[in-house]
């Protein structure tokens, strides 16, 4: 395709299939954060491991996410975002294949590695894709269309797996993504845009201390949550701070920063990034707890999953219209708004009655799923808008890293509020949740201040 850099977006056709392999490749990478859960005690009973051991299918994964987002975000920027997202596609895929063909859970777990640098690479330029893809007057729409494909695939993950695994062995999670990648590469090869290019330099010695930093505190944060090797999971958590420390030293008066400390500068960008992170933490220990909380009031297992089923349709609903609108009202008010409704969702789930009627819960779930839905895209708009056009892909790094941040600290807050209180931790993590949505709301609505 053409070289050509387009001003202000793509022309139709050509920019509908490049929204095409730009929601195939998010979709993919972001089912394969959930997709393998429900498969770990098959994954657990053919390799003869333990149910902790087998949780590092899911943790390498993550953490190599974390761990390279940022940095693949700095380098899109230098040698163009397309050039990132279509290397992220080949590894992702061809890592998929090395997933289900693994003879033993190492080699599982390091093909999973590989997968987490390919989905870093999709993930590290997707919001920066989307900006180049349409034009400015219509980037809330697809931003809109952005996140409804993130969402729905997140909730999606555990029901895709289920039906998988009812027809297949575990390692078809992985071998569907071959045909679905290679579809995804041979569009984008076609359709995705050429953008502009920074003349710096990728800093090789900031990108070795924030792989660091985020590997060693992630796995620690991961450790302590399961209440394995705790004073080694102490240790990492501390070195991960030292490196953070050293990071945020080595960068701070540098032009372009692997951490953008130039946007974190613009209040836009760092309330709506505050916002985000608060969100997705609230969000994430909210799905966490939910099962627990559900089962504990009362309800069956069956009934748990057609019981969460509210949320991320809701969701869905939302995000396409608080796309759009977000073209036309001020973010605050939108943003503002839907974190209310979350807040107030969970605030309700957390008080539900016990051996109450399912529809008490259906239209609580629902509340949750439209408060969400109708923050994300008026928020991921502004977190975009709010950076130049060369700094996109540092922009979109960070709205990718606040997601997975918020998720991982909300499941590992979880995880350690149900080892302090097996009984009643879930409901803890609701009340707690409701409060982090509240808190995030609140700073949301500070934005009123200069959106006017």
């Amino acid at each position: 395709m053409s070289g050509t850099i387009h001003a202000d977006g793509l022309p139709a056709p050509r920019r509908y299939w490049s929204i095409a392999a730009i929601v195939l490749a998010i979709a993919m990478s972001v089912l394969d954060s959930t997709i393998a859960n429900i498969a770990l005690p098959s994954i657990a009973h053919e390799f003869q491991v333990s149910a902790a051991a087998s949780v590092w299918v899911i943790n390498a994964y993550q953490v190599a996410i974390l761990a390279a987002l940022l940095p693949l975000a700095a380098l899109g920027e230098i040698v163009g975002f397309r050039r990132i997202s279509q290397s992220g596609l080949v590894i992702f895929t061809l890592a998929s294949l090395a997933c289900a063909f693994a003879p033993s859970l190492p080699l599982l777990s390091l093909a999973r590695v590989i997968q987490g640098i390919g989905a870093a690479g999709i993930m590290s330029v997707n919001a920066a894709l989307v900006r180049f893809t349409y034009p400015q007057r219509m980037l809330g729409r697809a931003l809109g269309i952005n996140a409804l494909v993130v969402s729905s695939s997140a909730a999606l993950g555990p029901t895709l797996a289920a039906g998988i695994l009812s027809v297949a062995h575990w390692r078809w999670l992985f071998a569907i993504n071959g045909p679905i990648g290679l579809t995804a590469i041979l569009i984008a090869m076609y359709a995705l845009p050429e953008t502009e290019r920074g003349a710096h330099r990728l800093n090789r010695l900031g990108v070795l201390l924030h792989i660091g930093a985020f590997a060693l505190t992630m796995g620690g944060l991961q450790a302590l949550a399961h209440a394995e090797a705790v004073p080694l999971a102490v240790a990492q958590l501390a070195s991960g701070a030292l490196l953070a420390w050293a990071l945020a030293r080595h960068e701070l008066d540098r032009p372009a920063p692997l951490i953008p400390f130039d946007l974190l500068r613009v209040r836009m960008f760092a309330l709506s990034l505050a916002a985000s992170v608060c969100s997705f933490t609230a969000q994430a220990a909210a799905l966490v707890a939910l099962p627990f909380e559900i089962q504990r009031l009362g309800h069956t297992a069956v009934e748990t999953g057609l019981l969460l089923t509210p949320w991320p349709v809701a969701a869905a609903l939302a995000a396409p219209l608080a796309g759009r609108l977000a073209d036309r009202y001020p973010v605050g008010i939108l943003a503002s708004l839907g974190l209310l409704m979350l807040s107030g969702g969970l605030a309700l789930l957390a008080f539900a009655p016990q051996g109450g009627a399912s529809t008490t819960l259906i239209w609580r779930m629902a509340i949750c799923g439209l408060g969400f839905g109708f923050f994300q895209s008026p928020n991921n708009r502004a977190i975009l808008s709010a950076a130049p056009r060369t700094r996109s892909g540092a922009a979109g790094g960070m709205l990718g890293t606040a997601r997975l941040l918020g998720q991982t600290v909300g499941a590992a807050a979880v995880a350690i509020l149900l080892q302090i209180d097996p009984g009643r931790g879930s409901n803890f993590a609701l009340c707690a949740a409701a409060g982090i949505a509240f808190v995030a709301a609140l700073v949301s609505t500070v934005r009123l201040q200069r959106s006017g």
